[in-house]
């Protein structure tokens, strides 16, 4: 199984050079051409003759350690992510090797001038159809860094032959878990929406809604250390599994959502691709979208803060496994 490497390209700024140039990049302005540079250990006094002000070995471990992963550990055959500017978005490509580096001119506009080439895939992909805890990858402040989660980001990107048969487990501990969820009523699961938003940090999380009233559900607010806050009116539904949440669905939620609040729509089911657009389209309030595989991540980081009450009525256990 091919490994995965996210490549940053300054908040997105150079991702459609990357794409459209068909490479990734890094910048390190300063640093001239690595084409002849063998090892890990040489790029070190090239380093700091380019940036003699960087004099903490920390620092200058992890810089180097960035320059090396993207010139020795990315081998060809392997796939890279570069997020776009709209931060939604994920670029893919596999890794080419003709060359396998090159210090390339900006005539391009890309100032970032050490590149590998890359074979874009055509489809970019929504950040919210991948997992929680394959998102939290993502959050690394690196601009080059190995991602986990590879099964599963090969399922979403349609690739699964590349997984290895034995990584294939015939148990699917999200389809046990949502079975679970849907034999909750209607209320009990909107309230336990609610008892996950508190256990996300939200503050006055309250249920709100009453069965089959197509509005808003549950309500909380988020204040981020003081630094900002957020207001978030939740639809929380239970959905067959394999059912798709329509666009309709998801638009009907914005005429709850005031102005300068945020919407979520969280789902035992998946969304239609056109939901996921209605939801981010611009001029009205985003809404956030949690689908099944996705609302099972977060009760699995946060199961030890819901009530047991909760826990002990859908019968599972820490690591959301049966009881």
């Amino acid at each position: 199984m091919p490994n995965v490497y996210c490549v940053r390209a300054e908040f997105g700024t150079y991702t459609p050079h990357f794409v459209k140039g068909g490479y990734v990049a890094l910048g390190w302005v300063q640093i001239g051409d690595l084409s002849k540079i063998q090892t890990r250990e040489d790029l070190y006094p090239v380093y700091k003759k380019a940036y003699p002000k960087d004099t903490s070995n920390v620092v200058i471990g992890q810089q180097v350690g960035q320059l090396a992963r993207f010139l020795f550990e990315i081998a060809p055959g392997e796939y890279v992510i570069t997020p776009d500017a709209d931060t939604d978005w994920l670029h893919v490509g596999v890794v080419g090797d003709d060359p396998l580096y090159a210090y390339a001119d900006d005539s391009d506009g890309c100032p970032f001038r050490h590149r590998r080439p890359v074979g874009w895939l055509p489809k970019k992909f929504k950040r919210s159809d991948f997992s929680v805890p394959f998102q939290n990858t993502m959050r690394s402040s690196l601009t080059v860094f190995l991602v986990s989660h590879r099964l599963h980001f090969f399922e979403v990107i349609g690739k699964k032959d590349l997984v290895p048969e034995g990584k294939k487990d015939a148990y699917d501990p999200y389809k046990a878990v949502l079975n679970q969820l849907l034999e909750l009523t209607a209320e009990e699961f909107e309230i336990l929406i609610s008892h996950l938003l508190t256990a996300l940090g939200f503050e006055g999380s309250e249920h709100t809604g009453k069965p089959g009233d197509g509005g808003v559900d549950a309500t909380g607010e988020l204040d981020v250390a003081n630094l900002a806050k957020v207001k978030v009116f939740v639809q929380a539904k239970r959905y067959k599994l394999g059912q798709k949440v329509s666009a309709n669905t998801v638009k009907a939620l914005r005429q709850s959502i005031p102005q300068n609040g945020q919407g979520a729509f969280i789902t035992t089911a998946g969304f239609q691709n056109k939901a996921r657009e209605v939801a981010t389209e611009a001029g009205f309030p985003r809404i956030g979208l949690i689908n099944g595989s996705q609302l099972v991540d977060l009760l699995v980081e946060h199961w030890e803060a819901i009530p047991e009450d909760f826990q002990d009525k859908l019968g599972l256990k820490p690591g959301l496994v049966l009881s």
